[in-house]
């Protein structure tokens, strides 16, 4: 499984066009949350299930992660499902 990035959270939320108290009460978790998982620290400061939370909420919204090894510079990434 992919491990998320803050950055591949702001993207995927810009992608869908969700706020983040919009994806906060998708993933039925507080808007606190959400703003500490996108911020500096990323998603390793919140718990797994947290994280989760808003992986599932997101892929349910039509967003693909992607790992480093699927994306052409290497780097991590997002898309919109098909």
């Amino acid at each position: 499984m992919t491990v998320l990035t803050s950055a591949q959270i702001r993207a995927a939320r810009a992608l869908l066009d969700w706020t983040q108290p919009k994806l906060a009460e998708v993933a039925k978790l507080s808007v606190p949350t959400v703003r500490r998982m996108e911020g500096a620290r990323g998603p390793s400061a919140s718990t797994e299930a947290n994280v989760e939370a808003v992986r599932r909420a997101l892929e349910e919204g039509g967003v693909v992660f992607l790992s480093h090894n699927e994306t052409k510079d290497g780097g991590v990434g997002v898309r919109l499902n098909k």
